[in-house]
């Protein structure tokens, strides 16, 4: 026979199974609960989290500097330029007409200052040969008075030589006077920094940088996007052509609760994912800086809580995270992304606003810096076809 037990026993079993599987349960959950306050302690306490954050960065516009018709446009959407790389390309004729202009005027002022340099010499010469006029005139007067006594020279004699003289002192005056007004215009410089080559020089130059910037570079290196431009387009200074973006110096704006913003410092370190990339792909970053206000502060259309229709709202305050470098090379991103940031806040040393310019330099492009670099020696062959030898001013110690 089989015993059966009792079913006094089996609810003896079945009490002790449940109480056992209830202490169980009771230890699994304290242990959970403990694990967790000592994780909150040691490091969730520290950690602050949004989902509220987004890929931000330079959109730079590209946009002419003169008017003129496109002729050409070499780069579109999605592709990739280097900084100094042509975009767009304006029809020349108008600048190479007006830098044709300015060279012609350049060497006929050339030109007409070395007729003025020349022309000091002539004066000179007029003045010495005014002067020797004069002392010899001088001389027969002189001989004439000694005559006068005696009778031999004429009253009327005596009168000619006397007028003769003051004449002969006019003209000296008077080519004095001439050389005088030519010497201000070329006194204390030489032909190359005469006023007037100096001015034709510049609107030689300013000619040449019109011409060369038919040619519309890339200012930096990087996507193109939102091409606007067409080819048979007018265009005038500023009009938007496309737009440039580097996404290798993107950062990410993360839009933390103001509760959370309390104990943020400049230099804590941040944790990042993306969407596109997901849990497995971490950008390591670093708090830069806390935005001066809310981000409805600087809406567009600011709440009015003043007028009685008011609603609490948490307000968030934007902070700017710098993204690692090489992170941003092994898994790139584009502006606008959604991304998910844990700041630490454990290290309280840094400051929570900005004491000082962080860079000297915010950004920069040398691009534009060497337009004219061929111009100064376009105006030096220019001025030389039209001089040979570079006349001196007496007098002036310069050439």
């Amino acid at each position: 026979m089989i015993d059966t037990p009792s079913p006094s026993a089996t609810d003896e079993r079945n009490r002790r199974r449940r109480t056992l599987l209830m202490s169980t349960a009771a230890l699994a959950f304290t242990g959970l609960g403990v694990a967790y306050g000592l994780y909150w302690w040691t490091s969730g306490r520290f950690d602050m989290a949004t989902d509220d954050a987004y890929v931000a960065g330079n959109v730079i516009a590209v946009s002419p500097q003169i008017s003129g018709t496109v002729t050409a446009i070499y780069a579109d959407d999605t592709d990739f330029v280097e900084a100094g790389q042509a975009l767009v390309a304006i029809d020349p004729a108008d600048t190479r007409l007006a830098l044709d202009q300015a060279e012609a005027t350049l060497a006929e002022t050339v030109r007409q200052v070395r007729a003025l340099f020349s022309q000091d010499g002539a004066l000179a010469a007029t003045v010495s040969a005014q002067q020797t006029t004069l002392a010899r005139l001088k001389a027969d007067l002189a001989r004439r008075q000694r005559l006068a006594d005696t009778g031999a020279v004429s009253a009327e004699e005596l009168k000619h030589a006397r007028d003769a003289v003051e004449q002969a002192e006019a003209q000296l005056a008077s080519a004095r006077k001439q050389q005088e007004t030519n010497r201000v215009l070329i006194d204390m410089t030489g032909l190359t920094n005469h006023p007037r080559v100096v001015r034709a020089a510049a609107q030689v130059r300013e000619a040449y940088l019109a011409w060369r910037r038919t040619s519309v570079p890339a200012p930096i290196s990087g996507q193109v996007a939102r091409r606007a431009v067409q080819v048979g387009q007018r265009t005038t200074p500023g009009t938007p052509l496309m737009a440039i973006v580097p996404l290798n110096e993107v950062w990410v704006d993360a839009n933390f609760k103001e509760g959370q913003v309390g104990e943020m410092r400049i230099g804590q370190p941040a944790l990042l994912t993306s969407d596109i990339y997901g849990d497995k792909v971490q950008y390591r970053g670093t708090v830069v800086g806390l935005a001066a206000g809310t981000g409805s502060a600087f809406s567009l259309l600011p709440a009015q809580n003043a007028t009685g229709n008011w609603i609490k709202v948490v307000q968030r305050v934007p902070v700017r995270i710098a993204l690692d470098p090489v992170d941003l090379a092994l898994h790139p991103l584009r502006v606008g992304l959604s991304m998910e940031a844990h700041v630490s806040v454990r290290d309280q040393d840094g400051p929570q606003l900005s004491t000082g310019r962080q860079r000297d330099i915010v950004a920069q492009t040398g691009v534009f810096a060497d337009l004219d670099h061929d111009a100064d020696a376009r105006i030096e062959a220019l001025i030389a076809r039209n001089v040979r030898d570079e006349p001196t001013v007496s007098g002036s110690g310069r050439r």
